[in-house]
């Protein structure tokens, strides 16, 4: 799942395959960047928050240093390529820029989201509505524990998903997250020890990207089917008590509304009739109607 570690251990791969070399030739193939030239600017560093990927370049033709901003969501993806090698054609539809490098290697963004070319030193334009990220060297947890208790009333998953708080949990962390509180992914935020959990989802997502063989395991146990407590255990049961894991899908187009996977018997408290957004059949109220905490940007981006 792409969540804030996926991102982080990319820009890591991308630091090593692409820092240091130039970009020959560049070519965006999605309508806001198709004018858009990079050819001549070397690739400095990648840098992450939250689930949002930026890419450094150097400044080129009197020209400012650059930042790609991409967001891979669900289904997008970085690949570099030897001399001579090709990208399969299923795929070619799906290509949103190509890079020729200084070396014949050629680097495909496919199916990549939210791209913009800003000025380095603009890129708070871009991500500087998102709430501190575990990953980066500015992380404040104090801050991340006043942003999810600015409104003391929204689901515990709904408040984890919000980027605006906490940048980098996705629905994984947050199901898991839940679990391991003891209380119902729709408890009230509000009522769980926060600066506990703003820890604890720390220690994990780090343990995550930085430890060979641990990411996005929840449990310790490296084994698939036995990697998290109840995501995706809808078949196997809770792996601490062995009762069965329930499911809530997904509400279309509400972000604050994941597939949610809980233990009925270790997770007391509200169902998912709780709720709150503004997808059909979803209560206002609560988070619906949640003041977001001061930031530098209203684009919304998550």
């Amino acid at each position: 799942m792409p969540e804030g570690d996926s991102v982080w251990k990319l820009a890591r791969r991308l630091d090593r395959q692409l820092v240091g070399h130039t970009v020959d030739r560049s070519d965006f193939r999605t309508p806001a960047l198709a004018t858009r030239d990079l050819s001549g600017r070397e690739v400095i560093g990648h840098d992450t928050h939250g689930k949002h990927l930026l890419t450094r370049l150097s400044g080129a033709a009197g020209s400012p240093p650059a930042t790609l901003h991409s967001h891979l969501r669900m289904d997008g993806s970085w690949s570099t390529l030897a001399p001579g090698k090709r990208l399969p054609g299923k795929l070619q539809p799906h290509v949103r820029l190509v890079w020729s490098l200084d070396d014949g290697r050629t680097v495909h963004g496919i199916r990549l989201h939210d791209l913009a070319l800003v000025p380095t030193d603009r890129e708070a334009d871009l991500v500087g509505h998102l709430g501190p990220d575990p990953l980066r060297d500015d992380w404040d947890a104090e801050e991340a524990v006043r942003r999810l208790l600015a409104a003391p009333t929204t689901p515990l998953v709904t408040a984890l998903l919000d980027q605006r708080s906490l940048a980098g949990l996705g629905n994984l962390w947050a199901n898991e997250l839940a679990f391991l509180s003891g209380v119902s992914p729709w408890t009230p935020v509000g009522e769980v020890d926060v600066p506990h959990l703003v820890e604890r989802a720390a220690t994990m997502l780090r343990h995550s990207a930085h430890v060979p063989g641990a990411y996005q395991v929840t449990t310790g146990s490296p084994v698939k089917g036995d990697d998290h407590w109840i995501t995706g255990r809808q078949r196997q049961g809770c792996r601490r008590c062995g009762g069965p894991v329930s499911v809530q899908a997904e509400v279309p187009g509400d972000s604050a509304n994941r597939r949610t996977w809980w233990c009925r018997s270790c997770q007391p408290g509200p169902g998912p009739e709780a709720r709150v957004g503004d997808g059909p059949g979803i209560r206002r109220g609560a988070g619906a109607g949640r003041p977001r905490p001061p930031t530098r940007s209203s684009t919304g981006r998550r």
